[in-house]
């Protein structure tokens, strides 16, 4: 497996939409492998292909507490087919925007349609952070970020640090 070199804000890539995948070959397999790969070591809990240069519909998440051990999970092309009324609030991060944290509301119940390794299509209902990471690395298969669910000004003042330190080949601090 190898560790992929992650698309960091302001890049445009980040807002590109992903197409979807056609079929589940070793091509995809190798990809969510090195995509796992590359969410460990970052360290993260969910990640978009789209975050590794892949503009594919392909997320792989591990949402397990360290003491449970790893339980990676592989979506592809995955697709919110209902979601409630309920909202929940958790303080989201991003691998590609590395340092930045804010309170984010979403539903806090989903359910999740999507293929998985075997391409068996399933359906997923998800709540809590499960859902929150699930709801976050669709977005970034839509070319939305985090960033874009916070007010405005929150959200220019973080663009604005990262295309100031992208300039210098460094990270903002927050």
């Amino acid at each position: 497996m190898t560790i992929k070199p992650l698309i960091i804000l302001p890049d445009p890539v980040l807002r590109q939409v992903s197409k979807p995948l056609e079929k589940v070959d070793s091509r995809v397999l190798k990809l969510a492998d090195d995509m796992l790969e590359t969410m460990y070591d970052a360290p993260g809990i969910g990640l978009a292909a789209i975050q590794v240069g892949e503009p594919l519909r392909l997320l792989v998440i591990d949402v397990a507490k360290e003491e449970e051990g790893r339980k990676p999970q592989v979506f592809i092309n995955p697709q919110i087919v209902a979601s409630s009324d309920t909202r929940s609030t958790y303080e989201e991060g991003c691998l590609s925007i590395p340092g930045y944290y804010a309170e984010v509301e979403r539903p806090a119940d989903i359910t999740v349609s999507y293929i998985d390794r075997d391409g068996k299509q399933q359906e997923l209902a998800a709540e809590g952070l499960l859902a929150t990471c699930l709801q976050h690395e669709i977005d970034h298969l839509d070319g939305v970020l985090f960033i874009d669910h916070i007010s405005r000004l929150k959200r220019d003042m973080v663009v604005k640090k990262f295309t100031k330190a992208s300039k210098t080949g460094g990270l903002p601090k927050f």
